[in-house]
């Protein structure tokens, strides 16, 4: 749910140090996630929503970006409704509705959705580089740090390869059906995509090493924590707090 594309501007989550942002995800993440409240899950959509618009992006661009995710929020509401037993709410056929499905239905969607803005409001408005740099900073392991990002930097290489292969197909004739024929194809296209990028990652690796690569990347720039991410962070460590608190109180009610 990364999109560089956001990572552009000069909000005041685009300027904010990404180990603050890191700091603050991940935690967000973990209280949304194992709360159990609607009140809750929807307090904390509200306010990755305001994330969102304090961040200057385009609302619009970014339910566009995540419009797959969507799908698998529409086929929650198909399934858990008649898959979970309780009070009848509705009844088609054979299938009947109980209002247990559609509350836990409800509350999946709250909390994917608020998990899905906040990820995008912190970690969306920096530049992969950047994020790789402050994981850094937490002592991760540096190959799995360099796998990430050169993954991420040629994901669209491998899939420029894919679209020649699939152009290389349709120029011949070939038309997907549900035949031995189109199986195999689909097989030689996979093959040959995995062979051409083992190539391709051979003459990176052997350009990398022309040009001094020993095993590290070097920084020339460092984050500097300022007077305004440790307002930030207080102002979103107190409204983690006030989720939680909302949380803890809906349960003794």
């Amino acid at each position: 749910m990364i999109i560089e594309n956001f990572a552009e501007g000069k909000s005041l989550l685009h300027t904010t140090d990404p180990r603050i942002k890191i700091c603050l995800c991940v935690p967000y993440i973990f209280v949304i996630a194992l709360s159990n409240s609607l009140y809750t899950a929807a307090a904390a959509v509200l306010i990755a929503l305001s994330l969102i618009i304090i961040s200057g992006l385009r609302l619009g661009n970014v339910l566009k970006s995540i419009r797959v995710f969507f799908w698998f929020i529409l086929l929650l509401w198909v399934v858990l409704p008649f898959s979970i037993p309780g009070d009848q709410i509705i009844r088609l056929g054979p299938l009947r509705a109980s209002s247990q499905g559609v509350l836990k239905a409800l509350a999946i969607s709250l909390k994917s959705t608020a998990i899905v803005f906040f990820i995008i409001a912190f970690l969306g408005t920096t530049k992969v580089f950047s994020l790789v740099h402050a994981m850094s900073h937490f002592h991760m392991p540096k190959k799995l740090l360099y796998l990430t990002f050169l993954s991420y930097r040629y994901i669209h290489v491998i899939y420029m390869e894919y679209v020649k292969l699939r152009d290389a197909m349709r120029i011949r004739g070939f038309r997907p059906k549900t035949n031995i024929h189109t199986y195999k194809s689909i097989g030689y296209l996979i093959g040959m995509l995995l062979i051409r990028s083992y190539e391709r990652s051979e003459r990176i690796y052997n350009a990398m090493l022309c040009r001094g690569f020993h095993g590290r990347f070097y920084l020339f720039e460092h984050f500097a924590v300022t007077g305004r991410d440790m307002v930030f962070l207080s102002i979103m460590a107190a409204t983690l707090m006030g989720i939680g608190w909302m949380e803890w109180i809906t349960k003794i009610m």
